[in-house]
């Protein structure tokens, strides 16, 4: 959703606790309902705005709440509007924060994502997220869609993630990942003894589970929604029946490895949504992003960009006696 959705750019002119205005309404408006006539004798914003007005008590009708915007008015009739931005018009502004950086050139920022952090701005999460922490960092973001974010994590998922800064980038970044270009790999942890090969390669098409829409799912081949999706899962050590794995995407669909290792009867430790539990102090899904390959959007450089898992990621593999090493921690053939 962007801003123009809901409110027009003059939202952006208005004050925190916001702008009041007084309004007659003209005999050409008698008997019109109360959001029409508002759009009309306030043209600069649109009548979907004016509505959540109404909803939000901002609107008075002759010195009294009006409640309803399909009421009628009559000519005469005295309006008060507070105009106040909306949660959603206030949700593509600059908000300064913390962004742990591991790369930055003038096209090009791969940033560290902490757990917790909301990539996207969406429903429940209208503010505070990474992109308002982008376009604080850098105002040209303003002129990239999405700020310049061309994939995402989900929110309690730690680790890299690639973040173009100049259009050239931003082309070139979505190429590269549509052509499955940019190598990505995660550490995981899951529950049960890992009983399979060391090295296992899931090829299951994902897509929106029709039980729950709040969950994607593994899919049978031609079901509606259905999308290629593939990861290679490497056993790097497990203990207190739990599994230490590196999971190499090769396609990128939503919670796709999440969704694959649940397929499998191993889903993340604290994921429970795909049906993991809190255990050895994770209280989010144990997964972590540690490791991106791919040639600078640009120049055509070869980067390899890594990141240390974060704490409460490092206790939990120290409680299970598992220990982290970077070089160690990869699919074959990705040292």
């Amino acid at each position: 959703m962007s801003p123009g959705d809901d409110a027009p750019d003059a939202i952006d002119d208005l004050q925190q606790d916001g702008e009041t205005r007084g309004l007659s309404v003209p005999a050409g408006l008698h008997g019109e309902r109360l959001d029409r006539a508002l759009a009309l004798l306030i043209p600069e914003f649109s009548r979907s705005y004016l509505q959540q007005q109404v909803t939000a008590q901002g609107v008075q009708l002759n010195g009294r709440v009006a409640s309803k915007a399909a009421a009628r008015v009559s000519a005469g009739d005295r309006l008060t509007v507070t105009l106040r931005p909306t949660a959603q018009a206030m949700a593509f502004v600059p908000q300064p924060m913390e962004i742990p950086v591991v790369y930055e050139d003038e096209d090009l920022l791969v940033i560290d994502k902490p757990a917790g952090l909301v990539v996207h701005p969406a429903a429940g999460n209208w503010s505070g997220t990474l992109l308002n922490g982008l376009l604080a960092r850098h105002p040209e973001a303003a002129a990239l869609p999405r700020a310049g974010i061309v994939h995402r994590l989900d929110k309690d998922t730690s680790g890299l993630m690639l973040v173009a800064k100049s259009r050239l980038a931003m082309d070139a970044l979505v190429r590269a990942i549509a052509d499955r270009s940019v190598r990505r790999q995660y550490l995981a942890l899951a529950h049960g003894r890992w009983g399979g090969l060391a090295v296992q390669d899931v090829d299951q098409p994902i897509g929106r589970d029709p039980r729950n829409r709040l969950r994607m799912a593994v899919l049978g081949e031609g079901q509606a929604g259905a999308r290629a999706a593939r990861t290679t899962f490497c056993l790097l050590g497990q203990a207190q029946d739990t599994a230490a794995l590196a999971c190499r995407l090769h396609t990128g669909r939503t919670h796709q490895i999440r969704v694959h290792l649940a397929w499998l009867g191993h889903p993340l430790l604290a994921d429970a949504l795909y049906g993991g539990r809190a255990a050895h102090g994770m209280t989010r899904q144990a997964l972590h992003a540690t490791r991106l390959e791919l040639a600078h959007p640009v120049s055509g450089q070869p980067l390899r960009l890594d990141s240390r898992p974060p704490a409460d990621f490092c206790a939990a593999m120290q409680a299970l006696g598992l220990r982290y090493n970077e070089a160690s921690s990869l699919c074959p053939g990705d040292s």
